[in-house]
């Protein structure tokens, strides 16, 4: 009885660590419109998407501040930052942490671009971008390229944070390029 007892619980731990994109809030697609929000940033100032309309936009969501692959995946965002600047594109990341956090993990670690608190995960919720473990829930390593227009030019749900802002600087670069 306590075997199956345990197996029950593993079951349960492994089914709710499962992204809510698998059942029903499913990340936005290539072609459709970016869903719009407004969140705080680290500064206490309002951001939203809209605000950036003709602009490409690369919104990404990651677990938590101060954590090893998201240190990683924030500093290579900060490492190419004039590198978006000329491809006319800014750098969004989003997490379910609170405006304070960002602000010390941008203070610790000398990022400038915005990182977004969305404490009430309404936002991760709305991309398919939410992970429930157990009683935790954080945003997943998502990554969304929303075109000048406000549509989602690509999804990345599969993201190794070493290599991530290369990634998106050459899919940047090349959806440029047929845009010509």
């Amino acid at each position: 009885m306590l075997a199956h007892a345990s197996a029950v619980t593993i079951v349960a731990i492994t089914l709710a660590a499962i992204p809510l994109a698998l059942f029903g809030a499913s990340t936005p697609s290539v072609g459709s419109p970016a869903p719009d929000f407004t969140l705080n940033s680290q500064d206490g100032t309002a951001i939203s998407l809209k605000d950036y309309r003709g602009k490409w936009v690369v919104l990404y969501f990651y677990p938590r501040d101060m954590t090893h692959g998201c240190t990683i995946e924030a500093h290579n965002f900060q490492r190419d930052q004039e590198q978006y600047a000329s491809r006319n594109a800014v750098v969004l990341g989003v997490s379910v942490d609170d405006v304070d956090s960002h602000k010390k993990f941008c203070a610790k670690e000398g990022l400038n671009f915005k990182l977004l608190a969305d404490t009430e995960k309404k936002v991760s919720t709305e991309y398919g971008s939410l992970t429930n473990l157990a009683i935790v829930k954080f945003s997943s390593r998502h990554t969304f390229l929303i075109n000048p227009e406000g549509q989602i030019a690509r999804v990345y749900t599969d993201v190794d944070p070493n290599k991530h802002s290369q990634e998106v600087l050459a899919a940047l670069e090349e959806l440029q390029k047929h845009r010509k």
